[in-house]
């Protein structure tokens, strides 16, 4: 059985500017990175604007768990699935993040023959929009210590620095520092850390800029710290938002590439669905939308955090109307829900399957909220019993959902027909009436226990002293209209990731709150929330190795 990267590696990729041809673009409206990879102009985008857009589909999942869902290679597969039945489809995704590819995750790809090409750049540099990302972000690191070593004109209190350092890689050791010692030539010291990348607001910015005027204006309200008498110091203030914006100038600009089947994909942004929004970038969904009758987009984990922050976060900014919803699951998910180990889920179990359920019926009752039609796609596995798809599709029937079984891993579009047909069948029907799940003028804790109460289904929500002091402050300051981003495991829907399937009578805590005032929402965190990932006792990395004619192995 061929590697992930071995079935990329014999892909007979199009050269991306007869991709960018198929879509209606010229070559003079396309930045090439090599021949396989290229970034839509910024006129190109200006252009598109006043075109129709096309359906969107949202992707997303039950609770993640260590069985896999395959949800990134469902999008692919559902895309070449549309392609196949001669559909005009684009897929939008997310950027991996290089600290996870070298630690346990994996990247964002898909798998299988549902995979985007060139797999080794996109999981890998790409087209360096992440080190943009990262120096931007760290430039602002750099003048916001620099103000306080010259002089400190704006009154900064060391003491509340709230802008972290950020790098693209797992390392715990780096979570908390100690900067600015060795004298005072070297800095005022004081207690620091860093952030993995796609953790940064600078991230989240970029993913939901309109372009990069709106870019620069976001980057300017930044709160990178709070004066003597606790007034918010921005970016801004800092003068350094203009030249952020500078280092971002094609970081901003989608990446086009393809599928395996050579169906164009716009890959674009990355930032984390447990701390930031997780969703790829509004300017390459927007995009997408102008170029095909159908975008196929994702949301990160589990539809509890993805999918409600694409509903109530990006839609609610991006003015978008999502037309249908495909809901992912496996039948080994579903066992581990109902109580099997992992060393068990080649045993047939339908009673575990039955009892699994709960988690997939609580999200298909979820994604109802948002008035989205949606259809659940169970991606297969060779040891699925006729018995244990039976009891998925009998159990969807009740809750008036279809099912449509998924094999684009191993059959790439052919595999993901029956899934497209589906999708095409709820889109043409019409019966989407999308509306986000609270009201832009509701106070922040009544937003954080709307969702806590409808999503997750919490019989409480409890507040420590500090969530409940920062809230207030900013409703004080004026933030109060800002949308709510929940930080909580993607493992269960509660804030304690060993409660599988569906929990019932549980309190989550709110620890505290930041604010993204930038990215524009507020950040509640359950939990024990790492924006810093630590590498595993057996790294990724162990396995990954590049040969004398630079042909990359190891890499799933």
């Amino acid at each position: 059985m061929l590697s992930d990267i071995e079935i990329a590696q014999r892909a007979k990729m199009l050269k991306i500017t007869e991709v960018a041809e198929r879509l209606g673009i010229s070559v003079e409206d396309i930045e090439l990175y090599g021949p396989y990879k290229a970034k839509l102009s910024m006129p190109l985008l200006q252009r598109l604007k006043d075109k129709k857009d096309g359906k969107l589909v949202l992707v997303t999942a039950i609770t993640p768990t260590p069985a896999g869902e395959g949800k990134s290679t469902t999008t692919v597969g559902l895309a070449q699935g549309l392609a196949k039945i001669g559909e005009s489809v684009i897929v939008a995704l997310r950027e991996p993040s290089i600290g996870p590819c070298m630690g346990i995750k994996g990247g964002a790809a898909g798998g299988g023959y549902s995979q985007v090409v060139p797999m080794e750049d996109i999981n890998l540099h790409f087209t360096g929009d992440f080190h943009a990302i990262t120096s931007a972000h760290m430039l602002l690191s750099a003048m916001l210590d620099n103000h306080i070593q010259q002089g400190n004109r704006l009154n900064i209190d060391p003491r509340r620095v709230v802008w972290k350092c950020v790098v693209d890689m797992n390392d715990r050791e780096l979570r908390n520092i100690v900067v600015g010692l060795g004298g005072k030539a070297h800095g005022v010291p004081r207690q620091g850390g860093f952030d993995i990348t796609v953790a940064s607001e600078v991230m989240a910015i970029l993913c939901l800029a309109d372009g990069l005027r709106d870019l620069k204006e976001r980057l300017s309200r930044i709160i990178v710290a709070y004066d003597y008498e606790g007034k918010p110091v921005t970016a801004g203030q800092l003068k350094s938002h203009g030249a952020m914006a500078a280092l971002l100038k094609d970081a901003v600009k989608p990446n086009l590439v393809q599928t395996l089947e050579n169906v164009p994909a716009i890959i674009h942004g990355g930032p984390f669905a447990n701390i930031a929004h997780g969703c790829n970038s509004v300017m390459a969904t927007k995009t997408a939308l102008k170029l095909a009758d159908y975008t196929i987009t994702e949301a990160g984990f589990g539809a509890d955090l993805g999918a409600e922050k694409f509903f109530d976060i990006k839609c609610r900014y991006a003015g978008l109307k999502p037309d249908a919803v495909v809901l992912v699951a496996t039948v080994r998910a579903l066992k581990m829900h109902g109580g099997v180990p992992k060393g068990d889920l080649a045993i047939p179990n339908v009673e575990a399957v039955k009892k699994g359920m709960a988690n997939l019926e609580k999200h298909i009752e979820n994604m109802k909220k948002f008035g989205v039609p949606l259809v659940v796609a169970i991606n297969i596995f060779a040891q699925d019993t006729e018995e244990e798809l039976e009891a998925v599709r009998s159990h969807c029937a009740g809750c008036g959902v279809n099912v449509a079984l998924s094999d684009v891993f191993a059959r790439g579009g052919d595999g993901g027909i029956k899934l497209a047909m589906e999708v095409v069948s709820l889109v043409r029907g019409g019966a989407a009436c999308f509306a986000p799940l609270y009201a832009d003028d509701m106070p922040l804790k009544e937003k954080i226990e709307t969702v806590a109460r409808e999503i997750y289904g919490v019989s409480g929500v409890k507040y420590n002293k500090e969530a409940e002091t920062a809230l207030a402050d900013f409703e004080r300051m004026g933030y109060g209209k800002m949308p709510v981003c929940m930080a909580k495991t993607q493992y269960s829907f509660s804030d304690n990731p060993d409660l599988l399937g569906r929990p019932e009578g549980f309190e989550i805590t709110v620890k505290n709150c930041r604010i993204a005032a930038g990215a524009g929402f507020i950040v509640a965190l359950t939990g024990d929330i790492m924006t810093m990932p630590g590498l595993p006792k057996v790294p990724a990395a162990e396995n990954i190795d590049v040969s004398d004619d630079g042909i990359i192995s190891g890499l799933f």
